[in-house]
């Protein structure tokens, strides 16, 4: 199995492809036998209940899990993540819930930390010009880059998430609740930027509960309950109502069996009188 190296290339194929990966903790089993494939410009939702293993399986992309078992193919290689640093030379970027920014610096200094232009000294011209490239990009609406984060809106600042999960060209950005806790306006202007990942050719994971913001901008849903795959749906195939059924196991209770078993009475009672008329 080759370790995370990267490749060139979008030509709208299979980016990542996970067939068969598991993951469990002690006696706990977090992730079984999961299988997701996500290509090129597309944007697939994960979705599920709280403990279905969503945020296992984003750990386990971005190398801070190493499944127990299972494939991960990326651009049609079978590979290998067993650290974050290698998920970034591989084209993995995710932005966690938290953003993980400092809210002391401004934007450019959380762009770029830890990945400072520095050939001699830093380079603070080349480094606010690459931050303005990245957010135009984005079409983001931010005044200006020398402001600290502690300053912009909920809405922005996960544009600066976005922004520096871009620094390294990934190929897969994995979002995790990236509307979470926003007002309508920010809201509306992350799922643009979402868009605009996916018109430039990005592979994109996110992880969400808001159902309007996955009818919104997925273009596949793949649902996880109990670390198992439950179902994975085309957005303009599916309803609400389907997929929030695949999500809790509605048909697995037991007002939906007892309504199965009535609905498949009356078809054969149905039958049976149609048998006797003839």
């Amino acid at each position: 199995m080759a370790v995370a190296t990267k490749t060139d290339g979008r030509d709208g194929t299979a980016v990542l492809s996970l067939r068969g990966v598991t993951k469990t903790f002690g006696a706990v089993a977090a992730l079984t036998d999961v299988e997701l494939d996500v290509a090129g410009g597309q944007v697939v939702a994960l979705v599920g209940d709280n403990g279905a293993g969503k945020s296992t399986l984003v750990k386990v992309l971005a190398g801070v899990h190493t499944p127990d078992a299972g494939t991960i193919l990326f651009e049609g290689r079978e590979v290998s993540i067993p650290n974050p640093s290698a998920a970034q030379h591989l084209g993995v970027a995710t932005v966690y819930q938290d953003l993980a920014l400092c809210e002391n610096l401004n934007v450019v200094e959380n762009i770029f930390l830890g990945h400072e232009l520095a050939p001699q000294r830093l380079d603070e011209v080349a480094m606010e010009v690459r931050s303005w490239e990245l957010l135009k990009e984005l079409s983001a609406k931010i005044p200006t880059v020398r402001i600290p984060v502690a300053s912009l809106s909920g809405g922005q600042r996960q544009t600066v998430a976005i922004a520096r999960s871009l620094l390294g060209d990934p190929k897969l950005i994995i979002l995790d609740e990236p509307t979470a806790a926003l007002g309508v306006a920010q809201t509306a202007q992350v799922l643009n930027l979402i868009e605009r990942l996916r018109e430039r050719g990005h592979a994109v994971i996110m992880v969400s509960h808001n159902m309007s913001d996955v009818q919104a901008v997925a273009d596949q849903v793949c649902v996880l309950r109990l670390g198992r795959n439950n179902g994975v749906f085309k957005m303009s195939d599916v309803s609400t109502e389907d997929i929030v059924a695949a999500i809790t196991g509605a048909d697995e209770n037991a007002h939906s069996r007892r309504a199965a078993k009535s609905a498949a009475k009356d078809a054969r009672s149905a039958t049976d009188k149609e048998a006797e008329v003839s």
